[in-house]
This record gives C-alpha cells, structure tokens and sequence, in this order.
C-alpha cells in the first residue's frame, strides 16, 4: 500500500473484491454517464472478483499498474480507481491513464494530487515517456483535473470510445516526459 496525504493506494487484489461491488452498486448512477455498460455481474463481488485477477495478471505481466483508493479516516471503504493501462515500453513508452472517484469525494482536491503522483510514479519508476487519457468533452472536471497536472489538449477522437451504449467523442490529453532522453 502506498500513501499519499492521507489518500491509500492499494494495488488491486481480489481480497478487495466485495469492496470494489460495493463501490460500483454506490457509484452506479454517478458514473453511468462516463462507463462502458455493465452486466449485472458486473456489480457483485463474484464479478469484480473476476475483474481483479485479471488485473493481477496484467500487472504481474507489466501492462497495467492499478491502485484502488481509500481514505484512511475510512477503512474498508473504496472511493476510487487510478490506473495506467495499457502500457507498452520499446520505442513506445507509453500508457493510458485512468481514474474514477466516489461521487461523495468529487471537488476536494484528491484526484489532482493523485494523478501528479501516478505521473510521477509513471515517469520515474516506468520510465515512460507518453501518459495519455482520453476524456468526452461533456466532462468539464476530469478536462479540469488534467489540465491542472500539465496536460495538453492534442485532438479529438470521433467517436472514440462506446460509453452507455453510446459511440462518444472524447478529447485526446498528453503529457510528454520532457526528462526522458
């Protein structure tokens, strides 16, 4: 576990499976808007149970660093998901970024200081070059949340990404690694 002012990161673990249900059944309407759609199963600690040991693959096989996020004034609780996903190194050196936050956590400050450290960590312990995220222009935050770390503004993708059942545009973001040579 990994802490950051109070915020813990854990990386994903399939003990942390009824949390993660819990946190999705929470958060199911909040985060309709900006997800993929979900079965049923999806909301149930047998199917984030499934999701998280192909997590820990992925991350054992380096294509993915995921942390699930707690309060630590709140035990047992998830309130979030960061991740770069999709990591690919060679000439390359680059990743996705992800996050999400419990609605209840929104504008407090936590996912800025949470993706200056994922970058810092992607930068400095990863050595990648490129973060990427891509983001629907209708979510005027997360443009906000990552504008705030350096990002820039580098494109659009027409419908890009297949969001409740719909083929959304999403605004492409970067951040370069100036350091890395």
């Amino acid at each position: 576990m990994i802490e950051v002012n109070g915020l813990q990161l854990i990386p994903a673990d399939m003990s942390l499976a009824e949390e993660a249900a819990d946190y999705y059944r929470r958060n199911r309407e909040f985060l309709k808007e900006f997800e993929p759609e979900h079965g049923e199963e999806f909301y149930t600690a047998y199917g984030q149970k499934m999701g998280l040991i192909a997590e820990e693959i992925a991350m054992k096989r380096g294509n993915i660093c995921r942390f699930y996020i707690r309060h630590k004034d709140m035990p047992g609780k998830i309130i979030g998901v960061i991740s770069l996903s999709d990591i690919t190194m060679g000439f390359f050196c680059s990743a996705f970024l992800g996050y999400k936050l419990d609605e209840t956590c929104i504008n407090r400050g936590y996912m800025t200081e949470l993706i200056s450290w994922m970058v810092t960590y992607g930068f400095e312990t990863l050595h990648l070059h490129r973060i990427e995220a891509n983001v629907m222009p209708k979510n005027e935050r997360s443009l906000r949340v990552l504008e705030k770390n350096g990002f820039e503004r580098e494109g659009l993708a027409k419908k890009y990404l297949r969001i409740n059942g719909v083929w959304e545009d999403h605004i492409h973001m970067v951040k370069i690694n100036d350091g890395m040579h």
